[in-house]
């Protein structure tokens, strides 16, 4: 038996470590901290139970008799997985040695003669200052760093914190301090902290929720109060602060808000969001679908409009005890490279890619071939347009079309403060209609951008874009 205790990081979901993803896509249960971005959960086993700690409790300590409990019963749910055989995943937010209770779920596990291993990830402390452009140390400047709790009892006969000691350092990161972050300065300017010394704050740090402010020792409750700062937050106060107005790369970035399911593409302006508005899940029967691919040879063409398309095309296949074989003298087209990347996973190339990546592309490039009377077989989701086939036919290709995935509303889609934002990029008429439904018209102060004539059309139709 062995258990990972894994660091997630905060905010983001890809802030986890490689190690710490490989191993989560072959854990059986992962037991995680509520604050976990669900986002990596798209990377992870599909088949393994997902358990928040939230169902257990575990929102806040303020009561610590509930803290016990909560916590036993975590320690516990490992346990009891781990003697079943199952890979077991404690996934922690931020690192797991930094304020995350690590030495009493370590305790049980030796009590129960469980191994375990440790994977560290970036405690949200070094995320906010790598966020906000603020260095915690820098030479001549800063050449040490506080990490401390804002825990109410650090502020009674039980503190475990030299507040006269915490005063002289040069740059202190506060973690669970917006309850007390009034006690907080009033004790470090008590012990010789100047009040005109520069606080950052930032709640959310890294996530479509991420509010931030920048004030100082005397003025940092109110502040905190005015803005609305909720937990999770991270306070980091010291002279360094003030890097934030010279480096704070993430306040300048233009937000964009991507609502499709392509992987994160860098090296492009902006930070890019993704708050998918589509989720793609399997077909309930099969029947007809697995119809057309027992007779896949009777088909000149196979033309695949997106990669789920390639996805479920071969799940299918494969599972009739198929394989590329069977394709052979058939061609291959696709809609564009994404689409191509993941057909070359299954060991093939397209016979046909368009040069212009839309619906209208790829007509054109199959209005330059003859395809009259050529049979044309298009898995699709059951959403898709009917562009591309009648297009097909009108320039007289035979065409069956067939549904192999349905393309749902996700179930689970966040809160989003508008304001964060300055741009909106739809990738398909279905994410237009998911986000009005969800959210209705959005803010007029927001860009839209779409990709696609159909796209277009669909938000022209909503009004949100001119």
């Amino acid at each position: 038996m062995k258990v990972y205790i894994v660091g997630a990081g905060s905010g983001k979901w890809d802030l986890i470590s490689v190690r710490g993803l490989n191993i989560l896509k072959q854990a059986d249960v992962i037991i995680y901290d509520y604050l976990i971005d669900k986002n990596i959960f798209c990377h992870t086993n599909n088949k393994a139970e997902l358990i928040s700690c939230a169902h257990l409790g575990k929102t806040s300590y303020a009561d610590s008799k509930k803290s016990v409990k909560v916590q036993h019963n975590i320690n516990q749910l490992i346990v009891d997985y781990a003697k079943k055989g199952k890979k077991v995943v404690r996934l922690k937010g931020g690192d797991v040695s930094v304020f995350s209770r690590i030495s009493e779920e370590l305790d049980y596990l030796n009590e129960y003669n469980i191994s375990f291993e440790i994977v560290p990830g970036i405690t949200s402390g070094c995320i906010a200052s790598a966020y906000a452009g603020i260095a915690l140390t820098a030479r001549n400047l800063s050449s040490d760093v506080l990490f401390l709790s804002g825990y109410e009892k650090n502020f009674s006969n039980e503190a475990t914190v030299n507040w006269q000691s915490a005063a002289g350092c040069s740059t202190i990161v506060i973690y669970m301090g917006v309850k007390h972050i009034s006690k907080i300065s009033d004790f470090l300017t008590r012990f010789g902290k100047p009040k005109d010394t520069p606080v950052y704050c930032v709640s959310n740090v890294a996530g479509i929720t991420q509010v931030d402010i920048v004030s100082n020792l005397k003025n940092i409750s109110e502040a905190t109060e005015k803005n609305q700062i909720n937990p999770p937050a991270i306070f980091i106060i010291g002279e360094l602060v003030n890097l934030n107005k010279k480096f704070g790369w993430f306040k300048q970035s233009r937000k964009i808000l991507y609502t499709g399911l392509s992987e994160e593409r860098f090296f492009l302006d902006g930070l890019f969001f993704h708050v998918p508005m589509i989720q793609i899940k399997p077909l309930d029967n099969y029947q007809r679908f697995d119809s057309c691919l027992t007779c896949i040879e009777k088909y000149d063409w196979i033309v695949f409009t997106s990669r789920y398309g390639v996805d479920y095309f071969f799940k299918r296949f494969n599972s009739l005890g198929f394989d590329s074989r069977r394709l052979k003298g058939i061609k291959i087209a696709v809609i564009g490279n994404s689409t191509k990347n993941k057909l070359n996973k299954f060991g093939l190339n397209p016979d046909l890619i368009p040069a212009q990546e839309t619906s209208a592309g790829l007509l054109a490039e199959f209005s330059k071939i003859n395809v009259k009377n050529r049979r044309i077989f298009i898995p699709r989701s059951d959403l898709s347009s009917k562009g591309i086939p009648d297009g097909l036919r009108k320039i007289g290709a035979a065409v069956t079309d067939s549904i192999a995935y349905k393309n749902v509303i996700p179930n689970d889609l966040p809160d989003i403060n508008f304001d964060f934002f300055d741009e909106i990029f739809f990738t398909s008429p279905s994410t237009v209609r998911n986000f009005i439904t969800q959210y209705a018209n959005p803010p007029k102060h927001l860009d839209i951008k779409c990709i696609g004539s159909a796209t277009y059309k669909e938000a022209k139709k909503w009004n949100i874009i001119d």
